[in-house]
């Protein structure tokens, strides 16, 4: 049996979670039309006969000065260091940039386990010769090994040529998790990610690094067999800027009912017992210079 941790890093936007939720099949990492969604190490499972492997999503790569970026950006370096393999995923249709640079430069000590994904390469621009120059240029041992793949995680075009590629290069081992498992999000964290990509795609383009989802109770309902009859959870959107929960609220509460609906819709799709959301918005001022707040978000 194989099993192996395999990190994937990349620029904003290289399309990390929609390769995570090819492979897993699943709903594991939202996903939304904004750079940097993701916000934590997002574990998604697959099991098959040769063994499992865990996948961990991580930030996109960004080079700014802010606090909320450094976090994100530490949480991506973290993951490399105990990954068994590295995927690096490069959106072939954009030109290889000083960020793209700096995450060759992150993986010099990992070459010998980083495999690359040249993403996008179906899409209209998708420019793969390029990309392929900058490998060569600044890693030529990762094209000397064979270890460069063309896909697309949209349409998982050559994601099962990748698959295969893992569990032939995975050390052995016992899997992790029990087969069924596509990943191991706690129902808290699964329920705030879902709020939030809700916000984000039902929100203004300024909003989505504004606000965070903040859980204040949850509360399980149960049967007298003893099984999850319902989850009730209370959760408030959380807004920088008094003009950020107007947008978030909309006119006469339309938008928040749509964030609410949409959430609830999708969570009763995850989970196999009825889930009852109670959504509000709230303000916390410069939360994102926060220690506190950033170090209990962002793991």
């Amino acid at each position: 049996m194989k099993s192996a941790f395999i990190s994937i890093i990349g620029r904003p936007s290289a399309g990390k979670s929609t390769l995570l939720n090819n492979i897993c099949g699943e709903k594991v990492s939202i996903v939304s039309p904004v750079p940097q969604t993701t916000r934590n190490k997002i574990r998604g499972i697959i099991t098959e006969d040769a063994g499992q492997l865990i996948f961990i999503d991580t930030p996109g790569y960004h080079n700014s000065d802010k606090k909320f970026n450094h976090y994100l950006k530490d949480l991506a370096g973290s993951s490399l260091e105990d990954a068994d393999i590295v995927l690096y995923m490069i959106d072939t249709t954009r030109p290889p940039g000083k960020e793209e640079g700096e995450i060759l430069e992150l993986l010099k000590p990992y070459f010998s386990k980083t495999l690359v994904l040249m993403n996008k390469t179906d899409l209209h621009g998708s420019n793969p010769g390029t990309a392929a120059e900058f490998i060569k240029e600044g890693a030529p041992e990762i094209i000397d090994s064979g270890s460069v793949f063309p896909v697309s995680a949209e349409t998982g075009k050559g994601v099962r040529a990748v698959i295969d590629r893992l569990f032939e290069i995975a050390p052995e081992g016992e899997p992790m998790y029990p087969e069924d498992y596509y990943t191991d999000q706690q129902p808290e964290f699964r329920v705030k990610e879902i709020v939030r990509e809700k916000a984000i795609n039902l929100s203004r383009q300024e909003l989505p690094h504004s606000i965070y989802v903040e859980i204040a109770d949850m509360e399980m309902k149960y049967k007298e067999t003893g099984e999850i009859k319902k989850l009730w959870v209370r959760a408030f959107l959380v807004a920088e800027r008094e003009s950020q929960k107007g947008i978030l609220v909309g006119h006469g509460g339309e938008n928040i009912k749509k964030i609410r609906s949409e959430s609830s819709k999708e969570l009763n799709g995850i989970f196999p017992y009825h889930v009852h959301l109670d959504l509000r918005v709230k303000v916390n001022p410069k939360w994102r210079r926060n220690d506190d707040i950033l170090k209990k978000m962002l793991y």
